[in-house]
């Protein structure tokens, strides 16, 4: 079922049938905390769902919301857990129902007076008009971190960790191997999936695994991919997150996802009264603000300087529009 949500699918036209749907109940909220409960399936320190909880808290913290949040909850409790937070009056309800669409899209339905703002493959649905849908669509700086990791690759090997073989995480790998061939287009690419959001002592051995196949570079969409790396002296490229302060001498670049824009937008529509169901993975885009490079830290200066040039190039068009980063969805294979 994982793997054939987007089959699925139910048969909306995107963007143009937003424009005809409905809104929430028009009434304004400007000068109210918008209450808000987050459902996540993985603990909050996973890299996707971190990301979440910071956008989050950071509003709460401006004073826009109030915010509580479920961690770690299976699936099968996860209909029920939205079902409670709707009872208890929130009005914004935030996760990840890639495993559970047909549930959550059910629920929304039962409760019309709730925002849903949920991670999902789908696109948005006519006949749910409070749901929308967001996912973490930062191939434009996953494109640049591939730039950099072939120009510091010197065998030219490269291994690539990933959780699922699902659209979010097949479209940020292509665009770094897309990155990649850039500056080393000769590259091998070593692709696995191990199975999980959140298992690192599998990451990690996965990692080994490819490691001792010649990669000395490991592309880390996975907890415990950088751990192995630092242990075999190899370098890696982050994912969604910076872990430079924890690997100095290992992550050479990441691409961050910024949620604050997709985030805002959304409570921001809610206090507007005008929330519908939209698809929100635009906010994620760079021109957006909803992905970055990070700082190359330590290795600031030790990237080659055509290949910096090369991101600084591509970063601008990306950002001017004159250049596009191609969403791949297709699984990734070894090379």
């Amino acid at each position: 079922m994982l793997f054939s949500r987007r089959n699925v699918l139910l048969a909306t036209g995107g963007m143009a049938v937003v424009s005809a749907m409905g809104a929430l109940p028009r009434r304004s909220l400007a000068a109210e905390k918008i209450k808000t409960a987050a459902i996540y399936t993985v603990p909050v320190e996973q890299q996707w769902v971190s990301r979440i909880h910071k956008a989050a808290t950071a509003a709460q913290e401006r004073g826009d919301v109030e915010y509580t949040f479920s961690e770690k909850v299976a699936n099968t409790d996860y209909e029920r857990v939205m079902r409670e937070y709707c009872e208890a009056g929130h009005q914004l309800i935030v996760g990840e129902v890639f495993g559970v669409e047909d549930a959550a899209r059910a629920v929304a339905r039962d409760y019309p007076d709730r925002a849903f703002l949920m991670g999902s493959s789908f696109k948005p649905d006519a006949s749910v008009p409070n749901f929308a849908v967001f996912d973490n669509y930062i191939q434009d700086a996953s494109y640049l971190t591939g730039i950099i990791a072939g120009a510091m690759s010197k065998k030219k090997n490269i291994g690539m960790v990933g959780g699922y073989p699902i659209p979010e995480v097949n479209r940020l790998m292509n665009a770094f191997m897309a990155g990649v061939r850039e500056t080393a287009p000769d590259t091998r690419f070593q692709v696995a999936f191990i199975g999980s959001w959140f298992d690192p002592p599998k990451a990690k051995e996965t990692a080994f695994a490819q490691i001792d196949s010649g990669a000395d570079i490991m592309y880390a969409e996975r907890f415990g991919v950088s751990d192995a790396a630092k242990e075999r002296g190899v370098l890696a490229i982050g994912n969604v997150i910076d872990t430079q302060a924890d690997y100095p001498d290992t992550v050479v670049a990441s691409a961050l996802w910024h949620f604050e824009p997709t985030f805002d937008a959304a409570v921001n529509a809610v206090k507007a009264g005008s929330f519908k169901a939209d698809d929100y993975g635009v906010y994620s885009f760079m021109k957006a603000g909803g992905c970055s490079l990070a700082p190359l830290g330590t290795f600031e200066g030790k990237v080659p300087a055509e290949a910096m040039a090369k991101v600084a190039e591509k970063e601008k068009a990306i950002r001017d529009g004159s250049f596009t980063v191609t969403i791949d969805d297709s699984e990734p294979k070894s090379s």
